[in-house]
């Protein structure tokens, strides 16, 4: 695998922080250093990637836009009948614990995993995982990296699609990422560092892990949302805009319209608003890093979060 300087950027790329070896995390009630946490070779997670997950970010001691997090997250657990075994309390609680452990009020990201649990034997029925759900909490220290802002992201179009619901349905943060981890190394070895993926009818749908916008004569578009992840940031994007009058679109759109966009940014929980370079080696817009309508909605961005953690 190719080292940061010959691979470029990614999405979640971080600041190298020096406390995170000595992390503590949490794991089924228990909090223990990183070297000790520990989960069975038959826990369902990691047998079959039979679980879901959810990341979030710590500012001013809260975790933003908790309440937004736990909706995805009970609502994709509901679907597939995975008992969390305990309610937005109880996570709340546990994340406290843990970042408390850990000395964390800020620039720290979590990332909670909830498996189906521990299997009586190495096969697939549901039914074999019997001693309840698996739940694991890691936070690290983390900044985005500096390279984000200034340099941007480069895309790749890759033959790797965003499904049918029928198949896995992507508003699922389902730790089965196979699809989504095919398609960055697609990316790569398009020579590019993440891949922008399509929707089965070929229109632009979002990256490997980030939701994905273009910027049109002063219109912000986004994806219908049809194939895509069910974006806690994105939504929020889309509400700003809504709220300061900046015309918002959720629509198709193809490549071509893409190629041709005055800007182009993704959103995620760790990055907020990462600005896109170039797609399939074409330059996006006339600006280095992010463009004015990206810079004028991170701005929105960071002060509706220090409103919500205030």
């Amino acid at each position: 695998m190719a080292d940061q300087d010959e691979r470029g950027i990614t999405t979640h790329d971080a600041e190298e922080d020096t406390r995170n070896p000595d992390i503590k995390i949490y794991v089924n009630g228990d909090i223990v250093h990183r070297d000790e946490a520990r989960v069975s070779v038959y826990d369902s997670g990691f047998m079959l990637g039979d679980g879901m997950w959810e990341g979030m970010r710590l500012y001013n001691g809260k975790w933003a836009f908790f309440d937004e997090h736990m909706d995805r997250l009970f609502a994709s657990c509901k679907a597939v009948d995975l008992d969390i075994g305990m309610d937005r309390a109880g996570i709340l609680d546990a994340l406290t614990r843990t970042a408390d452990a850990n000395a964390m009020t800020s620039d720290a990201h979590c990332r909670l995993m909830v498996t189906r649990g521990v299997k009586t034997k190495p096969f697939q029925h549901p039914s074999l995982s019997r001693s309840g759900p698996t739940v694991v909490i890691i936070i690290e220290h983390s900044k985005p990296a500096e390279g984000l802002q200034s340099k941007g992201i480069r895309l790749a179009t890759v033959p790797q699609v965003r499904g049918l619901p029928m198949s896995q349905d992507a508003k699922h943060n389902s730790h089965s990422k196979l699809n989504c981890i095919i398609a960055c190394l697609q990316a790569e070895q398009a020579g590019a560092d993440e891949a922008l993926m399509l929707d089965p009818a070929g229109f632009v749908n979002t990256t490997n892990a980030c939701n994905f916008f273009i910027v049109r004569k002063g219109e912000v578009w986004t994806s219908t949302g049809d194939y895509c992840m069910n974006g806690v940031t994105r939504q929020k994007i889309i509400d700003l805009c809504r709220a300061n009058d900046i015309p918002v679109f959720e629509k198709n759109y193809s490549l071509v319209e893409a190629y041709s966009a005055d800007e182009a940014f993704l959103t995620g929980t760790f990055g907020a608003q990462t600005p896109v370079a170039e797609i399939d080696g074409k330059p996006i817009g006339e600006h280095a890093g992010a463009g004015p309508m990206t810079r004028k909605l991170q701005t929105l961005y960071k002060a509706l979060v220090a409103q919500h953690t205030a």
